[in-house]
Parts: structure tokens; sequence; C-alpha cells
């Protein structure tokens, strides 16, 4: 047991964080599953126990440096060293520019990009040790530019340089970082954005397919199965790339 590997994932209660830690869970992973609330990881976690896993619930706020150590040192206290990281956790603050106020900017740059930061620069320690890492962070199409998006477009454009630039320091020590950019994706997130343009989620997601070429909307499981493979051995020499999983092309 000693030589199981050992993942976290960050907002891993629900959604596409809840769905990466399952499938990590069933790679053979040992998975730190971490959220703001602790309480609210244990679906996750007893879902990945019922099926034979080892999961661990944590509570953190990923943009408060104290937190992320605390939860990083626990990690690695019950689960083991964790050497895989995937920086999911995220929020969202919608507003048009002339409308958004300094706490939308601060709170979604905060979680995306500082904990994003504050994460890998916790775990790297024991991916470097050991001589092998993954780190997945989470971008989205919105790093190309989304109305109503500039805190949330622009941390997500960040992550892309940042997972660029963590490739190239960490690569020598046997250290991969990628990042995933989803496209439309059903989630409670995607849910929350369309109570807020007061539209039927169903038909959003109707409109959503007829503009996507494999003619759907996509699932947490479908980010998930990539994450899988970019945290996988089998992905050693894939490194510093932004991966569009989004049903098409995407500039």
């Amino acid at each position: 047991m000693s030589e199981q590997r050992v993942a976290i994932v960050t907002g891993a209660a629900r959604g596409i964080g809840a769905a990466t830690a399952r499938r990590l869970a069933a790679d053979g992973l040992a998975v730190a599953v971490v959220d703001i609330d602790e309480s609210a990881t244990s679906a996750t976690v007893a879902a990945i126990a019922d099926a034979g896993g080892r999961a661990l619930g944590v509570g953190a706020d990923v943009s408060d440096r104290a937190q992320v150590a605390a939860a990083v040192e626990r990690v690695a206290a019950e689960l083991g060293a964790p050497t895989v990281l995937v920086n999911n956790a995220g929020v969202l603050r919608d507003n048009l520019l002339f409308k958004m106020s300094d706490a939308d900017w601060d709170t979604v740059l905060g979680v995306h990009l500082r904990g994003a930061f504050l994460f890998s620069q916790a775990t790297q320690q024991h991916m470097v040790e050991q001589q092998w890492g993954r780190i997945v962070n989470l971008s989205s199409i919105s790093a190309l530019g989304n109305r109503g998006q500039a805190n949330y477009a622009a941390a997500k454009a960040g992550l892309q340089g940042f997972t660029k630039t963590l490739a190239i320091e960490l690569g020598p020590f046997g250290v991969t970082v990628n990042a995933v950019a989803p496209g439309f994706i059903v989630t409670d997130m995607t849910a929350a954005t369309a109570t807020r343009m007061k539209v039927d989620f169903e038909a959003l997601q109707k409109h959503a397919a007829a503009e996507i070429p494999v003619r759907r909307v996509g699932r947490p499981e479908d980010i998930a199965h990539t994450i899988s493979f970019l945290a996988s051995a089998g992905a050693s020499f894939v490194s510093g790339q932004v991966l569009y999983v989004a049903g098409g092309p995407k500039d």
C-alpha cells in the first residue's frame, strides 16, 4: 500500500472535481478530496470507499496559504506523499466590466490562480523528492474570451501561462504539468449560470449542443477521462500542453 500513488483533487465535492476524484481512485490512486467545506466531501469520499478505494475528505480554502499547507501535510500524513495534483477548485462571479466589483475580481482570481499556485507550491516538494509528479490545471474555453467573464477568463488564461511555466521548471524532476480546458459541461456551476441568465437549463443545453461539432454537451466524466490520461505514467512525454475538451476545435 505504501507504493500507492496519492492524488489531491481540489473542488472535488461535486461536478468535474468529484468525477475526477472517482476516476483517479478507480485508476488505483488514493485520493484526497479537497473542498472549502469538508462535510461536503462526504458523498465523493463514500463513493470511492464503496468502490473499494481509499479517500480522505479535507476542508481547505485554496486561496489561504496556511490552510493549504495544513491540508497537504494532513494528506501526506494520512494517505502518503501526494504526487498527483488536480487544481480544479473554481467559482463564478460573472458580471460585465462596468459592474464588476473588486470582490468579484479578487474572489475569482484568488480561487483559480492563487489556489493553483499555493497547492502546486505545497505539493511540488513531494513530487521533486520522488522524482515523479503530475499537475493538471483546469482552464476553460472562456480563456479565449467570454462576455461577462473578464475575471474568470483572465484567471483561466493565467492558468495556461502558469501551466507552461511550471512544465519548464519542474520537468527536470520528472514532473509534468498540463491544463485541460473544458467546453460546455453539465454541472451545478453551469446550471447556476443558466439561472443567472434567466434561461431554462435544458434549453441552454440544447442550444449549446447544436453549436458543438459532436452535437452534445459535455459531462464531468469527459473531463475526468482526460485528466486520468494526463495523470498516468503513460503521459510522461506530454507536458506544458493545454488540451481543449470541448467537442470540437478551439483556437
